[in-house]
């Protein structure tokens, strides 16, 4: 038997398909080749077509079918992970209404502050565990305030891996991990926070029915099954959002154990099961895959848009051909880039930075002395301190940072960013080879809770290799104190 498991991205859409008794990776694809398209049709929007998901999410699944030529009618269960705080309106029909205001779009930014200021600290952190921040609730309210005509129109609103479940099942729900991503869910009296809604103006029917994120949620129907090539009546028994499914992909359940991801953006997911909190409009607070109200675990999600989006487009507007080239010639390098500093909040307002718009920045350039190579090892210094930045402020507030654990397809494969990271906050970072599209597929089989088990597959499949900390640490003491003179200066300067 096999689990299929899908991870819709905003880069692209992968899909794995994974052993059922062993959770050993059968195959993993992505669609496109290339990265999906991202209108930006002002500045600081993000939207994407939920049918663009949709569409490769069908190419890839038919290519684990032909590659692996497997017996179809043997997939037990389908998991789905996403991308996360993005906002999807539909009309009676299920069609969407316009393009998915997606996870780094900033328009909502104003409306997310006065929501903060008007509701009050105290009860925003008692029931939201979050400012509404610019996240989907934020986001539906700027629909309704700037697209009235829109607004007017709506069925339900969804997050992208509800979209994708309504798709395959021809259900529309949503999840409580989804709806907390949104900042819509009250924690305290465990219900949809249809308050903040009723703040904003919005017709709290809007909000589709809840199910449990484990849990069959819908089976897949005869449609999805002649576009997707899929057996009908799979059961979809697992959804959530990519960073608390990236935290369980890599095994990530108790207080102490943090995942890390360098992608696109950047993101430190701490676990803890603590009530509350004093930062919660820098650092965001989820349910976690695990939680309950027995076992409250919660993921603080620390977020930094302006991570690997940084290396790309050093990439794309280089003359290197490749990441390896990039990484080779900055190892050439010392350790501070001979005194460049590269700031790489370009990607959108910064949420740890009380969603200032930052902007990308290099410092100190000298033309007589740096080149391409001091500029992509100051690329990764720059991305690797804004996480010990970021763990700072977590650690601030209380939160254990004991066991770190990061995937092999982003910017931890890089010794020089993660050795960066391991030496400054003086913790092994232990690599894992897997994705969260296997880690969906693996949680579709996680209807019993057996988390223990689930964890000892990912030890026995997955474990690659550590990072350790570097014996000589002074070179990276002074050239992260150099970088965060040059970032507090800067945001001072704002």
């Amino acid at each position: 038997m096999y689990y299929l498991g899908l991870d819709i991205g905003s880069s692209s859409v992968k899909v794995a398909l994974v052993e059922a008794s062993t959770g050993k990776n059968m195959l993993s694809v992505h669609e496109p080749s290339t990265e999906m398209e991202m209108q930006s049709v002002q500045p600081d929007w993000a939207e994407q077509d939920p049918e663009t998901w949709w569409r490769y999410a069908c190419i890839a699944i038919k290519r684990v079918i032909l590659e692996t030529s497997i017996d179809t009618r043997k997939i037990a269960a389908i998991g789905i992970s996403y991308q996360m705080h993005g906002l999807v309106i539909v009309d009676e029909q299920g069609r969407p209404l316009r393009p998915a205001i997606i996870w780094c779009d900033s328009r909502a930014v104003d409306i997310g502050k006065k929501a903060f200021q008007d509701l009050g600290e105290k009860k925003c952190a008692e029931q939201l565990l979050n400012s509404p921040g610019n996240f989907t609730a934020s986001k539906l309210k700027w629909v309704k305030d700037y697209e009235p005509v829109i607004y007017n129109k709506i069925h339900k609103y969804m997050l992208p891996g509800d979209y994708i479940a309504y798709k395959l099942t021809g259900e529309i729900n949503t999840t409580r991990n989804g709806l907390s991503e949104g900042t819509l869910w009250d924690y305290k009296n465990e219900c949809v926070a249809d308050w903040l809604l009723a703040y904003y103006d919005i017709d709290t029917h809007l909000t589709p029915p809840v199910v449990k994120n484990f849990t069959t949620q819908g089976m897949v129907t005869p449609n999805a099954s002649k576009e997707t090539g899929l057996p009908v009546g799979i059961p979809i028994t697992y959804r959530a959002g990519d960073q608390p499914n990236n935290a369980l992909t890599l095994g990530v359940f108790n207080p102490g154990q943090v995942a890390v991801t360098g992608g696109t953006s950047g993101v430190i997911y701490a676990v803890t099961q603590k009530a509350t909190f004093n930062e919660i409009r820098k650092v965001n607070h989820f349910a976690h895959v695990n939680y309950s109200k027995m076992n409250p675990t919660v993921g603080r999600l620390l977020n930094i848009n302006g991570a690997g989006i940084q290396f790309r487009w050093l990439l794309k507007n280089t003359a290197a051909s490749s990441y390896q080239e990039m990484n080779k010639k900055a190892d050439s390098v010392p350790v501070g880039s001979d005194g460049l500093v590269l700031l790489p909040f370009g990607n959108g307002a910064e949420r740890m930075f009380e969603n200032q718009m930052i902007g990308s920045q290099i410092k100190h350039l000298n033309l007589n002395r740096h080149q391409d190579a001091h500029l992509y090892r100051a690329a990764l210094e720059g991305i690797a301190f804004s996480f010990v930045y970021g763990m700072e402020l977590l650690k601030k507030d209380k939160t254990m940072i004991n066991e770190l654990r990061a995937g092999n397809d982003n910017l931890f494969r890089s010794a020089i960013f993660s050795t960066t990271i391991a030496t400054l906050i003086n913790q092994e970072i232990k690599i894992y080879n897997t994705t969260g599209a296997v880690g969906a597929a693996r949680a579709a089989g996680l209807l019993d809770g057996d988390f223990d088990t689930y964890t000892k597959n990912i030890n026995n499949n997955d474990y690659v290799m550590s990072y350790h900390p570097s014996k000589n640490i002074t070179p990276y003491q002074k050239a992260y104190q150099h970088w965060r003179n040059e970032l507090e200066m800067t945001l001072k300067s704002i």
